[in-house]
């Protein structure tokens, strides 16, 4: 078995009522996010939903690249970084926005950059989980989510059916 035995296909419609309800739970905790900073490239479709539900205008990205055979997470690269004003006071007031943590290999980077900021995502795993402060749906770490950005339509087997070897 690979490290990655399950799927979890979302789809655009599941995926927008997912954000939105992080959004209803960030919204709830205060009304006056400064920015949001979202990890790119997953968290630029969460981000624009949740700073639209919000009311927040001000979004920052910073640019990380993993290199991995999608098995397995590489190194780190931080191609672009966080505006300075945003790093002042440690990220307090700052929302950061992802799609999902996996490792928490990334979210542990971004968080040392902003230890005062709050971390939100709409997936979590449970390596990553404890660097989140706010996430809707945990999947098990063997599971590979599949975001509709990644998607085509195409026949999906029964679930029966894939797991009977």
């Amino acid at each position: 078995m690979s490290t990655v035995d399950k799927s979890f296909p979302v789809s655009w419609d599941q995926f927008h009522r997912d954000a939105r309800a992080l959004a209803w739970r960030l919204a709830g905790m205060r009304s006056d996010w400064k920015a949001i900073v979202c990890i790119t490239r997953g968290g630029l479709v969460p981000a624009a939903i949740i700073a639209r539900e919000i009311g927040t205008r001000l979004i920052d990205t910073v640019c990380i690249a993993s290199y991995h055979d999608y098995s397995e997470q590489g190194e780190l690269k931080v191609l672009k970084e966080i505006s300075p004003t945003l790093l002042e006071n440690d990220g307090e007031g700052i929302l950061i926005v992802d799609d999902l943590t996996d490792t928490g290999k990334t979210a542990g980077l971004v968080r040392a950059m902003l230890p005062k900021a709050h971390f939100a995502t709409v997936y979590a795993k449970p390596k990553g989980r404890p660097l989140v402060d706010t996430f809707i749906t945990e999947v098990s770490q063997d599971t590979w989510i599949f975001f509709p950005w990644d998607l085509g339509l195409t026949f999906q087997a029964p679930i029966g059916k894939a797991t009977k070897g």
